[in-house]
């Protein structure tokens, strides 16, 4: 187990805690603030990496992202200054996959220039809607017009460009959604995220939902049926979808995702961010602090890190059984040696809902939409 990350890959996740407003439907650690000194986080991000890289000692860096928040609000020099930190401290792969996430304002779109320019080599584009009344009901700040003319100036950038749709909207009809994905489909280069609207606790769609003001949310059966849309349309037009929520053509899959649902070590940095390390022969958990100037005040005294432990085989095992289920490849039956529940895999195979082959299992077509009550019943007690 202390060598598998050689195998499955090491990632850098960076956090970008920042937007220009937060988005009602979103759960992610994201903070408005009216000014944000770029030189100084920069400067903080880059002495978290070398920090970090003295922990792990010599690695070959697989994939680097950028997610928040909303990276794009980054100035291209601050990248460089991540970029350069990341470079000193870890040997870069050479297919190394540098994505940076976006939002599709024409304010953020000018930056790309500069973020390919310092080694970005994938952009991945918050579109979220094609629709002008759900963009707003959304809470996004750019228009349809906005969207499609980021989308053509990544393109113009990057070989490699990705895009976010959020479906299950508000009053959103299959025939809504053919349409709309139909024209996602004919856009797209060569990946796209897919995902089904979730009203998530702590946000400004839950306290709606909780006081009744949020309807026309669909119902279990259309969200289902909306689900199964989505596999088709995007299989005819050669998109796989190798996890759940993500489909792609052959050889366009994201690598740095990939690596965590295959169960790889990266490293995380900035407010919130979330890490899997192989140190020592052991497996450790991290966790920074979130709040960003909290976040900063712990890496001006040395750490930004809140939490960290060292994850049992149980834990490690159980980490895998949750997210390598999400890929179409499944995962590896070995990984899974002290967890899995025999008799339960024999009962969820002879329903349907889980393929096994001689080493491996994954959830079938009709098991997919149901993978919560697939890892329940396969994880022992």
């Amino acid at each position: 187990m202390a060598e598998l990350w050689q195998e499955r890959g090491f990632g850098l996740y960076l956090h970008w805690p920042f937007c220009a407003a937060k988005c009602p439907y979103c759960d992610f650690n994201s903070h408005v603030r009216s000014a944000v000194d770029q030189s100084l986080w920069a400067d903080a991000l880059a002495q978290e990496i070398r920090r970090t890289g003295k922990e792990t000692g010599p690695r070959v860096l697989t994939s680097i992202f950028f997610g928040g928040g909303t990276p794009s609000l980054m100035e291209p020099k601050t990248v460089k200054t991540v970029l350069d930190a990341a470079r000193d401290v870890w040997a870069f792969a050479n297919d190394i996959e540098i994505t940076l996430e976006a939002n599709p304002t024409s304010v953020e779109a000018h930056r790309f220039e500069g973020y390919a320019k310092h080694g970005v080599n994938r952009v991945s584009l918050g579109v979220q809607s094609l629709q002008p009344d759900d963009l707003r009901a959304l809470g996004r700040l750019h228009t349809v017009e906005e969207a499609q003319t980021a989308f053509e100036t990544a393109r113009s950038f990057f070989d490699r460009v990705s895009f976010d749709l959020i479906y299950a909207r508000q009053n959103q009809s299959l025939d809504d959604w053919e349409r709309e994905l139909t024209t996602a489909l004919e856009m797209a280069v060569d990946h796209l995220s897919l995902y089904q609207l979730t009203i998530e606790e702590g946000t400004a769609f839950w306290d709606r939902a909780q006081n009744g003001k949020l309807r026309g949310l669909p119902s279990d059966d259309l969200g289902a049926d909306l689900y199964e849309l989505t596999q088709r349309l995007c299989e005819e037009a050669g998109y796989i979808s190798y996890e759940v929520s993500n489909h792609a053509k052959p050889g366009a899959e994201s690598k740095h995702n990939l690596l965590y649902w295959r169960g790889g070590d990266y490293a995380g940095i900035g407010p919130g961010a979330h890490g899997r390390l192989t140190l020592n022969g052991t497996r450790h958990a991290t966790e920074c602090w979130k709040q960003p100037e909290k976040w900063l005040t712990a890496v001006a005294s040395g750490n930004g890190i809140r939490e960290e432990h060292a994850l049992t085989l149980l834990d490690v095992e159980d980490e895998r059984l949750i997210m390598g289920l999400r890929l179409s490849e499944g995962l590896l039956i070995d990984d899974l040696q002290h967890v899995l529940d025999e008799n339960r895999l024999n009962d969820l195979e002879e329903d349907g809902l889980i393929w096994r082959d001689a080493d491996r299992i994954g959830a079938t077509r009709i098991g997919r939409p149901v993978l919560n009550y697939l890892i329940a019943q396969l994880a022992k007690g």
